[in-house]
């Protein structure tokens, strides 16, 4: 097995070079024209809930200044942009009427996108509930699921005659966790009850979007969910118990999520935990999907030993995260060979990143640092097409800097800079690098 892509290598000739943000992350306008409060806008302005209590009411302003980048994406020849829609500016209180000033920008943003040869990769929910419905118990009212898939209806039936690709969650692992059990991100509860009967609402609400959306759609559409995915990997390859703990770790991280979506079964022990399911929830949650997307940022390490921190030798990144990049291969190698048997869609990696501190200097952003980590993950992306994973897309995460949720805006993932204060945007050295593998279709060196 080849650890290295040739020097020739060309990735599939329809293969999808994008990028992407989050609603909440670049938005701002959190009040304008109608909108309502969602549960990021709630947890943000709520003192010590965010680094220097900071917010997304202004974000990137790209709720007004979206033409900008989407033209400084077509720049850079990504020819896909990956975004979700804030669920309570088109609806905002979560049920009940709809806001036409709020459905009127996604058509503008849309359209917009399609003119500049970007296909619109629409997420339905990536973490801001309307905060209305969070009142009544949010995710873990099963009314929520039910609420969720009405509005991914509307939204296919006003966008499905542009839009062909639609998520319905963003990384349910953090709505679940750091929402409801960790209490780090919103609604920032601490209720690890509460977070099982989450994680299964959360997929629930998947297969009940999934069966509305199509029912909803007037031409062929292509559903998914993106999940974030990580491969537990042994300290000591050659020590029995560490690799029995990896394992265990696999299957609890990432079977959580995988073995329900693509089998229709829990695995050992999982439902013991959640109080409300209902004979037919399985399959429900079981929906063909015709892609998943796989967000990947780094592996976890375990061992019986002390695991040192930070492993001698080894890069992390300003999020305190470990910089391994074969780890991505390995992780859609194996779920290749783990899922090949259920039904597996197609792969898309829909966030691959990474944080440094970076610094505008006469008029230029030199981050060497990212450039390589985008690098040498998408090489591993490229060996696992040739071990014959079947990824259709790679998508850098992200096209700007934005709000970084709890870590406010310290903490820098995009491939633009972005001057907070006079909203000015710079490429960054790694976004020009990106835009030229983009129009090769093939790993600059």
């Amino acid at each position: 097995m080849n650890d290295r892509l040739p020097a020739n290598f060309v990735f599939p000739r329809d293969f999808v070079w994008g990028t992407g943000t989050s609603a909440y992350q670049v938005e701002g306008a959190w009040n304008a024209d109608g909108k309502g409060e969602s549960i990021w806008d709630r947890f943000s302005h709520t003192p010590g809930k965010v680094a220097s209590d900071e917010n997304g009411d202004v974000a990137c302003n790209q709720y007004h200044r979206f033409a900008e980048d989407i033209e400084l994406a077509r720049k850079l020849n990504l020819n896909a942009y990956r975004f979700s829609i804030a669920w309570p500016r088109v609806q905002p209180g979560g049920r009940g009427a709809f806001n036409e000033a709020g459905m009127d920008f996604y058509d503008r943003k849309i359209d917009a996108l399609l003119r500049a040869g970007l296909e619109p990769y629409i997420t339905l929910y990536h973490w801001d509930l309307p905060q209305e419905l969070q009142d009544i118990g949010g995710w873990t009212n099963r009314e929520v699921c039910k609420l969720f898939a009405d509005y991914a209806a509307k939204m296919v039936e006003r966008y499905g005659d542009r839009v062909k690709f639609w998520t319905t969650f963003n990384e349910p692992w953090c709505t679940t966790f750091l929402g409801y059990a960790w209490g780090i991100h919103a609604p920032g509860l601490k209720d690890d009850k509460a977070a099982a009967q989450v994680a299964h609402n959360l997929l629930l609400a998947h297969g009940l979007a999934c069966i509305a959306a199509r029912a909803a759609a007037q031409q062929a559409i292509e559903l998914g969910i993106v999940l974030n995915l990580t491969i537990t990997e042994p300290l000591h390859p050659q020590n029995d118990e560490d690799v029995k703990k990896a394992e265990a770790g696999w299957r609890r991280d990432c079977g959580y999520y995988l073995d329900p979506l693509l089998r229709g079964v829990y695995g050992p022990g999982v439902t013991d935990d959640i109080a409300e399911i209902e004979p037919e929830d399985l399959a429900i949650i079981n929906q063909p999907m015709d892609y998943l997307g796989i967000n990947y940022y780094m592996r976890s390490v375990v061992s019986n030993a002390p695991i040192p921190s930070p492993i001698d030798g080894h890069e992390y990144t300003q999020m305190g995260w470990e910089v391994y990049a074969p780890a991505l291969r390995t992780l859609l190698t194996r779920i290749d060979k783990d899922y090949r048997d259920a039904y597996l869609p197609k792969i898309y990696v829909t966030e691959n990143g990474a944080a440094f501190e970076d610094k505008l200097v006469d008029g230029v952003v030199d981050d060497p640092r990212r450039l390589n980590y985008l690098a040498t993950h998408i090489e591993q992306v490229g060996l696992a097409i040739a071990d014959g994973v079947d990824v259709q897309g790679y998508f850098a995460w992200s096209l700007l800097d934005n709000f970084e949720w709890a870590e406010g805006y310290a903490r820098r993932f995009g491939i633009i800079y972005v001057d907070f204060e006079s909203q000015e945007r710079t490429v960054k050295n790694s976004g020009k690098w990106l835009a030229q593998v983009a129009a090769a279709n093939s790993l600059q060196r």
